[in-house]
């Protein structure tokens, strides 16, 4: 049986008089990897933002790890963000890897394990000394996901991980993604508009259309019998919404 990680209730955010996310209510589970999909500019980033602390719901509530009142900064510090464009620092990739360990307090020593192991699994070995903004987008983009990894959260949240990239890096995000989960137990939330990689990675789905939650099934549900006319309809790419 799952066992429930994250609990969100009848979640609502406005920006002004622009209500972006309309009574959300999901449950996450531990080690699943569930994917949010739908067209951009639909409350995808936004839900990400509010799970990460970044935003403030205007309404709802949010449970983690059957804590109703939990500490944020705590929490935080057991997850991960992953945004489509990372920042990269003016460093090395080694130092931009090392950040989060550094801001935690870890010893040099497990610095160095993990920041190797890290770049090691986002296929990055001997790139430590090299200046993290002479890499290629790929490379950048797999050393922002060892720099979100480094320090095994327990939660990793990605934001359009593999826009923009070409097949090859989508391949090896993908695989990243998988392995992670698989080694580390860890849970993925992601959000993204590319179906063709949430069929491929993803256990869960949940489908976002105009700030409403239409849709959550298992993969092989949601892709060959939605239950909803519009989550059909935007898989077969009529984009109605």
């Amino acid at each position: 049986m799952a066992e429930e990680l994250i609990r969100i209730q009848s979640l609502c955010k406005s920006f002004g008089n622009k209500e972006v996310l309309k009574n959300v209510s999901l449950v996450i589970n531990r080690g699943e990897i569930f994917a949010l999909i739908g067209p951009s500019g639909m409350g995808k980033t936004t839900l990400l933002r509010i799970l990460n602390f970044l935003e403030t719901p205007s309404d709802g509530k949010l449970v983690f790890n059957g804590i109703h009142r939990c500490h944020e900064i705590d929490t935080r510090r057991r997850m991960s963000m992953l945004f489509q464009t990372p920042a990269i620092f003016n460093t090395s990739v080694f130092s931009n890897v090392a950040y989060g360990l550094e801001v935690r307090g870890a010893d040099k020593n497990t610095i160095k394990e993990k920041v190797m192991n890290a770049l090691n699994i986002v296929g990055l070995p001997g790139k430590e000394l090299q200046k993290a903004r002479t890499l290629s987008g790929g490379e950048a983009q797999r050393m922002a996901f060892a720099r979100a990894i480094v320090y095994d959260p327990d939660i990793l949240l990605l934001d359009e991980p593999t826009a923009n990239l070409d097949p090859a890096n989508v391949a090896k995000i993908e695989e990243i993604i998988e392995q992670i989960r698989s080694e580390r137990g860890t849970t993925i939330v992601i959000a993204t508009h590319n179906i063709y990689q949430v069929k491929r990675i993803a256990d869960r789905v949940g489908i976002l259309l105009n700030g409403e939650l239409i849709e959550v099934n298992r993969k092989d549900g949601i892709f060959t019998a939605p239950k909803d006319a519009r989550s059909a309809a935007f898989i077969r790419g009529e984009m109605i919404y």
